[in-house]
């Protein structure tokens, strides 16, 4: 799309040259809003906020749309529950992914996204992670989290981050939550929680599945993924905010996140992409 925003670019400056020697002034204006037009559909930029579990499947997707479309898209990380406070409190993002949905719903109930944008694009998943070089057997699932060598173990800050909250729900359905508590170091979101581990200041850690597979990490250590069932299901959505100063362009990267092609990039980071909705 980008080479066809180009080569009409072109025609039109072609057009305005013939119509600068024998045109209307009238034409030269609609050749000159047309020119205008095309150049910024092809060059406008919208910001994301996009909670951490997100940090490797959005950089794929973005490329991918970018290489599509020639629409630039601004990448910004963090906790979703941060995000949250920041978009209440006026921060100038077009749109925002969320790792749960009371964050979108929220701000609908408040009349802050735009209508109907509400989409509900994936689950994630919470992993046990630990390093190569960590003698942890990992196939014990989260008791593996009482070994005595244990020091510190990583989650994500329950209070404003979705996979800190899941992750503690787990370890309390395994009874296990008491005994580890006083080990627990909090990541400000699951991106900084994984480094935490990757880094060694953690022994040991509960991340994002998404992350766990990411290439950063992917080489680096093993996991073993937390039954579903043992916490509440990690149901991220996106929405569009009404305040973006880009809304089209919102649209159409939103539009481009309900394609198959993009159901396939999330599920190569482990995320479920079936049974997704949209609000009533």
């Amino acid at each position: 799309m980008k080479k066809h925003f180009l080569l009409l670019a072109s025609f039109l400056r072609y057009l305005m040259r013939r119509i600068g020697i024998r045109g209307s002034q009238s034409l030269k204006v609609l050749a000159i809003g047309f020119l205008l037009s095309a150049q910024f559909c092809a060059g406008q930029e919208i910001t994301v906020a996009a909670a951490a579990d997100l940090q490797f499947a959005m950089q794929d997707i973005q490329a991918r749309f970018q290489k599509e479309t020639g629409q630039r898209v601004k990448l910004v990380y963090g906790s979703s529950g941060n995000f949250f406070q920041q978009i209440k409190n006026g921060a100038p993002f077009d749109m925002f992914f969320s790792a749960n949905l009371d964050y979108p719903q929220k701000l609908e109930a408040d009349g802050l996204i735009q209508p109907g944008s509400y989409y509900q694009y994936a689950k994630g998943k919470i992993v046990i992670w630990a390093p190569n070089d960590s003698t942890l057997d990992l196939s014990t699932g989260l008791r593996a989290l009482l070994n005595p060598s244990i020091k510190k173990i990583a989650i994500a800050n329950p209070m404003h981050a979705p996979y800190g909250q899941a992750a503690v729900a787990a370890m309390q359905k395994e009874n296990i939550y008491q005994q580890v508590k006083d080990k627990l170091v909090l990541g400000e979101n699951i991106s900084e929680t994984a480094a935490y581990v990757v880094s060694g200041s953690a022994d040991v850690g509960i991340v994002a599945l998404s992350l766990a597979l990411s290439p950063h990490m992917k080489e680096r250590g093993r996991y073993f993924e937390v039954p579903e069932g043992d916490y509440p299901p990690i149901e991220q959505a996106c929405v569009i905010l009404s305040s973006s100063k880009n809304k089209e362009a919102a649209q159409r990267f939103l539009t481009f996140i309900k394609t198959p092609a993009t159901d396939g990039l999330l599920r190569t980071y482990g995320f479920a992409v079936s049974n997704r909705s949209v609000s009533k």
